[in-house]
């Protein structure tokens, strides 16, 4: 006959006599103190942590500062990468999780280029230069009168209502930016060109190109370049904001302005102006447009959002917040956008029809043709279908953390 084990060894499971799933049932003092004692250990070692990332941000610190000396662009990609690199082989040989140290890296990472980026805040490329801003009180032109004042440029604002003034606040000017409505950009730089200095470089930052490059060349002799932010006035700061740059005239006299944004952490893409209306016209007008027919579909068949939410994959969540974030904004500024030019109307109308070309295909309930197309395009994404799933892998799991 087994002989039976004495109470102690015995280890009652959830449903057996004797398991009330109550704290005192499963955890002794002794079991109480152990916890104790690893979780001082973690703390411990929470704060050699916490120690140790200031010490790292304190030498960041001195490379911020070489760099801002030296003239030095914060972002270096090929240094990341390497980092990155190291530390997930690292993590490999001692038994932890490549990707979760490289995910607590790129967060490192991220500060130390904010860091940098706000020391380079205070740096000027053009020491006493002298910045016009046009149309400087609308969203765009406060924020880059921040961005200028801080960096130690004497920082002028042409509105509306000091018109009059407007040969006086060009006087001696390196720079004049265009900062307005997109369809009054043209006729704002007709007039503030015979204001001014030959030597001066005349930039517009509108969200299309070729005309305003255009009349920029047309009424100014002197330097001429068209910029593009890819970000709004809510932007925190400049770490990896893109930054579009068509050339206009006298490239050696427009670097300056570059350099200036490269050195506040910006990235510069260069692109003709015919080139960058075209693909704009999918980044910004398809992309606003398609998200905000969505939103009107929703209204109304009058869509109940908190419950839909409350059915929702993580995946949803996200694609409903980047509509709800869009009608957050001022309908003003994408109207602009979407209605810019007959280019842009001619490419939407195009993506209206090929919605209806699909109707089709759905009166006939025809699975095969719509697996058909699906091949088509998954072809057509090729690699990219990979890395957005990798990237929107990434963004749905930041999601579930955060809520």
């Amino acid at each position: 006959m087994e002989k039976k084990k004495p109470e102690s060894e015995i280890h009652p499971v959830e449903g057996e006599k004797g398991f009330s799933g109550k704290k005192d049932d499963i955890q002794s003092p002794a079991v109480d103190q152990a916890l104790s004692d690893l979780r001082q250990k973690i703390d411990a070692i929470d704060a050699q942590i916490v120690s140790l990332l200031a010490d790292r941000q304190h030498v960041v610190g001195h490379v911020a500062a070489l760099k801002k000396l030296h003239n030095l662009q914060v972002y270096h990609p090929a240094r990341e990468e390497d980092l990155v690199f190291i530390r997930r082989q690292q993590a490999a040989k001692i038994g932890l999780n490549p990707d979760f140290i490289e995910e607590i890296y790129r967060t490192i990472i991220r500060r130390s280029r904010v860091l940098q980026t706000s020391s380079m805040a205070l740096k000027s490329v053009r020491a006493g230069g002298i910045v016009l801003l046009v149309g400087g009180k609308g969203g765009m032109g406060r924020y880059f009168q921040e961005c200028f004042c801080r960096a130690g440029y004497q920082v002028r604002i042409l509105d509306k209502d000091n018109w009059p003034d407007a040969g006086q606040l060009c006087d001696g000017i390196d720079l004049a930016v265009v900062s307005v409505p997109i369809d009054v950009s043209c006729e704002v730089i007709r007039n503030i060109a015979p204001f001014m200095p030959v030597k001066a470089v005349l930039c517009d930052i509108t969200s299309i190109k070729e005309k305003p490059l255009e009349e920029m060349l047309k009424v100014h002799v002197g330097p001429v370049i068209g910029l593009h932010p890819l970000f709004g006035p809510t932007t925190s700061c400049l770490d990896k904001q893109i930054i579009v740059a068509t050339p206009g005239r006298n490239d050696d006299a427009c670097q300056w302005v570059l350099d200036q944004f490269v050195t506040w952490g910006a990235v510069v893409v260069q692109s003709d102006a015919v080139e960058h209306d075209d693909i704009m016209g999918i980044v910004q007008a398809l992309r606003h447009f398609a998200t905000f027919a969505f939103g009107q579909f929703l209204r109304r068949r009058r869509i109940s959002l908190s419950r839909t939410l409350e059915f929702s994959s993580p995946i949803y969540r996200l694609e409903l917040g980047m509509v709800g974030r869009l009608f957050a904004q001022d309908s003003s500024l994408y109207s602009e956008i979407i209605f810019a030019s007959e280019q842009r109307r001619n490419l939407l109308k195009d993506y209206i029809m090929s919605l209806h070309d699909n109707l089709e295909m759905l009166e006939n309930e025809n699975k095969c043709l719509f697996e058909e197309e699906f091949q088509k395009i998954a072809e057509w994404f090729g690699p990219f279908g990979e890395q957005a799933m990798r990237e929107s892998t990434f963004l749905i799991d930041k999601l579930i953390e955060r809520f």
